[in-house]
């Protein structure tokens, strides 16, 4: 059946499914029940022979509903200096792994072109077009003062979901609304609130970017439905070479129209900053809606800006529901909130309007407020509420903005400032390709050369660290290990927040066979694990995965696998666990085939509730871990509960084969050492052949940092036996247990997979 329905509902579509079949057979309810209990029951017995939970499933908040960018994002200010700067660092971390920047794009000659100068009598407006990266050109309009001086204030202005973005022109109904509503003073001039701002910005003295989001105005080389409206997977886009935005290559590269437009935004940065009367100590960033989404990530990884003015954006509620402000575990464990945060203490002044934003005063301004007190700078931090007015970048908001850019830019002006009416421009003076400098190629060619372009350029920065020695080593494992520590955001949990609790226990002759449930209580999960205890017990504890969970140690007469029974025999305890979708946390007893996928509801663009099913990864795994990453999650949970053993183990043996190899290996990663033996056999298996973002192996962004082998690398200097690879380590993975001088701790073997249990163990055996 579907595993797109909440897995705590399946119990309940089998029930409600054999109640139909029941009536229709003339059976009543009560029986209904009965036999579905019964089947449920029987099918897992069949499967487990050491059943925890005798059908129900574990109290796991896993299983429960799926976070979406509609869920609540509180922010919690830091108790001291240490714990914000930690917390700030894995924020930025977090946000530039999940854009794609992580390292960042090599930065290539803007070759900017300015042209077109149209003089507005006390300030002039240009057209420019420059490259991000190579023939992705960023376009938009240059606002100047008209007077002679160096040295200027700037600001730069992204716009947001506008229509139109740049070329945005209220209709004459729309303005008189505004108009009558006091939101706007000018009846004209207000019919571009844009332009409005950029042209008051500039008559205050300051220099003015307005630059267009991809999709928008100028920005034409990927069209607007999909870097804004994506909804369904292109299977031609689809391939393991040369593939397209939003495919599970794409993704599995950590690439995204989030990321390319932070790249934009900071390129615009370079060419503002570059600017001969531009003083680049003294630049603000300003846009509302989804162009406050890119002032806060600009401002959050970016240091050169000294004021932001994010608009109605930053909220504990809505997240940003287009494409463009989304990526695969961009707000895991964060939000905007805290993505806003990042900018202080520097002044940053916010607005809430009657849309996501309307609690901004009471949800999410407190903490901000602590928050700037704590770093000696609570008068840095602002919020204009004017919940009477819809989601707007109105002319009370504007004026709010440019009083906190005079301030803090110091631009010397008397206030209150006024804004003056002005004579809009036309899409057609405002474009900035004509027939002297034509639009540049675009499509789904360029598309794929541009990707293409951004993963090269990846690999090979990330080739060159490939570590030699001590000294490379380290640095490979900052940014590898870095990124791989944002991407499975987890580590081992502090005792006693693991605990045990024994349901069953029985005495097996030469060993002791306990099952019950390992609660990991601050993530609120619940995993039922069987715990097999020789008699002696010398010490030793191996944790061993399987693909059908603790059932998997068991044959399918329910007697010990034979390399358990060894281990056993050898005074070596052994740990099965059902990881999630494993075992008893599945009803049905079949293997998870499709993970679940968060239904987008587009309520905050429409008065009613407008359900819009769209396939972009994002708008699941930007909130919620994959199926991966949380089995991961659960070794780390065993390995917690296995290192915290009273007597203390002497050594903890990870071991995973047919199939569990993937796991073992993410998990050994960031187990800070708890490993002391990790046997794998990894099948060959590879993130990046995987063709379905509902693969339950599917993992966002991990491709681009070696794949299995780089996670491998990253398990040096631990002991490994390794099948699944052929006849040596992958190339990286050589160099790394070269560089930690351990290349005499590994042992790879080639075979047939049947026989692997045997070796490995032969192998765990013969340890000291």
């Amino acid at each position: 059946m579907s595993r797109q329905k909440n897995p705590r509902h399946n119990d309940c579509w089998l029930r409600v499914s054999a109640q139909n079949t029941c009536i229709r057979y003339g059976l009543g309810f009560s029986l209904t029940l009965a036999i579905v209990s019964l089947v449920l029951f029987t099918s897992l017995t069949k499967a487990d022979p050491v059943l925890v939970l005798s059908g129900k499933l574990p109290n796991d908040d896993r299983l429960g509903p799926l976070k979406t960018l509609d869920s609540y994002f509180p922010f919690a200010p830091a108790a001291s200096t240490d714990e914000w700067a930690q917390r700030a660092e894995q924020v930025r971390r977090q946000i530039l792994v999940s854009a794609g920047l992580w390292p960042m794009p090599t930065k290539t000659a803007l070759n900017a072109v300015v042209h077109g100068l149209m003089d507005r009598g006390d300030y002039t407006v240009e057209k420019v077009f420059f490259e991000s990266l190579p023939g992705f050109y960023v376009t938009g309009n240059l606002y100047r003062p008209k007077d002679e001086m160096n040295q200027r204030a700037a600001i730069l202005c992204p716009h947001g979901h506008w229509p139109q973005g740049r070329f945005h022109e209220k209709s004459s109904d729309e303005i008189q609304k505004e108009f009558l509503a006091g939101g706007e003073t000018f009846f004209e001039g207000g019919r571009s609130p844009l332009q409005a701002r950029c042209v008051h910005l500039a008559r205050m003295g300051c220099v003015v970017f307005h630059y267009d989001m991809i999709g928008y105005a100028d920005s034409q080389q990927i069209p607007i439905e999909l870097a804004h409206s994506f909804v369904r997977q292109d299977p031609e886009m689809n391939s393991l070479e040369n593939w397209g935005l939003y495919s599970p290559q794409a993704e599995a590269h950590a690439q995204n129209i989030l990321g390319l437009q932070t790249v934009n935004s900071i390129r615009a940065l370079d060419f503002l900053s570059e600017l001969p009367d531009v003083d680049p100590n003294r630049i603000g960033v300003t846009g509302a809606s989804g162009g406050g989404t890119q002032t806060m990530l600009l401002c959050a990884l970016d240091p050169r800006p000294k004021a932001s003015f994010p608009a109605v954006m930053v909220s504990t509620a809505m997240q940003g529901g287009c494409t463009c402000e989304n990526a695969c575990g961009l707000r895991i464990g964060t939000g905007n909130v805290d993505f806003a945060a990042l900018f202080a203490p520097k002044p940053m002044g916010l607005t809430a309007a009657d849309d996501w934003t309307v609690e901004l005063a009471s949800k999410g301004l407190p903490e901000l407020q602590q928050h700037y007190e704590f770093l000696g700078a609570p008068e840095n931090v602002m919020l204009l509420s004017r919940t009477d007015f819809k989601h707007n970048y109105n002319s009370v908001s504007r004026h709010a903005m440019y009083e906190w850019f005079n301030r803090h830019l110091e631009l010397g002006i008397s206030e209150p400032i006024q804004e003056r009416d002005y004579l809009r421009l036309r899409s057609d003076e405002m474009t900035v390709y004509n027939s002297e400098h034509p639009q540049p190629e675009g499509g789904v060619d360029f598309e794929r050369k541009l990707l293409k372009w951004w993963h090269d350029d990846a690999q090979q920065q990330l080739a060159s660290l490939t570590p030699r020695d001590a000294d490379s080593l380290n640095q490979y494992r900052e940014v590898i290990g870095g990124a791989v520590e944002v991407l499975i955001d987890r580590q081992l949990t502090p005792d006693p927040d693991v605990d045990y609790e024994s349901t069953h226990e029985t005495d097996r002759g030469n060993y002791t066979e306990s099952i019950g449930l390992l609660r990991n209580r601050p993530h609120h999960e619940e995993l039922p694990i069987v715990r097999l205890t020789p008699k002696p017990w010398h010490g030793r504890v191996a944790i061993w995965l399987t693909t059908s969970g603790k059932a998997g140690l068991f044959t399918e007469a329910g007697e010990l696998q034979p390399h358990i029974k060894r281990l056993l025999d050898s005074h070596i305890a052994v740990i099965g666990v059902d990881l999630l979708y494993q075992g008893e946390s599945l009803t049905d007893g079949l293997p998870l085939e499709k993970t679940r996928r968060v239904e987008y509801l587009s309520t905050w663009k429409t008065a009613r509730t407008l359900k819009v099913p769209r396939e972009a990864a994002a708008y699941t795994f930007g909130y919620n871990h994959p199926v991966f990453t949380q089995r991961v999650h659960d070794v780390l949970s065993v390995l917690s509960l296995a290192s915290y053993l009273d007597p203390k183990p002497t050594q903890i043996d990870l071991v995973g084969l047919g199939g569990a190899g993937h796991w073992a290996v993410a998990a050994c990663t960031q187990a800070r050492g708890a490993v002391d033996r990790l046997a794998v056999d990894t099948q060959g298996f590879r993130f990046a052949n995987i063709r379905s973002l509902r693969d339950p192996n599917f993992l966002p962004g991990v491709a681009k940092y070696g794949d299995l082998p780089g996670l491998l690398a990253l398990a040096a200097p631990t002991p490994l036996w390794l099948a699944g690879e052929g006849t040596s380590l992958p190339d990286v993975a050589q160099a790394t247990y070269d560089a930690s001088g351990a290349m005499s701790n590994v042992n790879v073997w080639q075979g047939d997979a049947q026989a692997a249990p045997r070796n490995a163990v032969d192998w765990l055996l013969g340890q000291p």
